[in-house]
């Protein structure tokens, strides 16, 4: 994405109506059978704190670029049973209750700097089935260094609103449509 709308959020007017964007750039985020070719299947979670705080790590191979936990759909496996997993790779969590389930995958781009990096060129982003968990447990349950690969050397909580604020520019989009779709079963 360059200097777009991508990078700059959604239209303020942008809503969601019966589960799909409705105007502005969010629009370009809702990943279709045709993505799939291009786009690596991922499954993402938002995982809330009693308090409607979500979390957030910090990547050990991009400091300063935070994101909630994601990671790759393996063959065969539902997407709700990866965001599971990935969530209990990266932070040791698996104390949760389902909240609420994106009503379609979102995509983005990698930027040009990174996409001949990332995935050995394969893919130019990711597609992603996001949901929503509440956190059951208490802050001593997340571990992001005692996992087997760690992805994130710290996290924190952060509010609903400020969530994109903190993320990295690329995923920005996407991230604000997060906010919009689970803000109801948040709050």
């Amino acid at each position: 994405m360059g200097a777009d709308a991508g990078q700059q959020g959604p239209d303020p007017g942008s809503r969601l109506c019966g589960g799909q964007y409705t105007g502005g750039p969010v629009s370009t985020l809702i990943a279709t059978e045709v993505d799939a070719e291009f786009y690596r299947p991922c499954a993402g979670i938002m995982l809330v704190n009693p308090e409607g705080r979500v979390w957030v790590g910090e990547r050990d191979d991009f400091p300063g670029a935070w994101q909630m936990p994601q990671g790759g759909i393996d063959a065969g496996e539902e997407p709700r049973a990866a965001a599971l997993r990935e969530l209990s790779e990266e932070t040791s969590v698996s104390n949760v209750a389902f909240l609420a389930e994106a009503p379609d995958w979102l995509k983005y781009d990698l930027p040009p700097e990174l996409s001949g990096q990332a995935w050995k060129g394969r893919w130019r982003g990711q597609m992603q089935k996001w949901f929503a968990f509440r956190h059951l447990g208490d802050d001593a349950e997340i571990d992001v260094r005692g996992v087997e690969s760690p992805e994130f050397g710290r996290w924190r909580w952060v509010g609903l609103g400020e969530l994109p604020r903190v993320i990295v520019d690329f995923k920005r989009p996407v991230y604000e449509a997060l906010v919009e779709i689970f803000q109801p079963h948040i709050v």
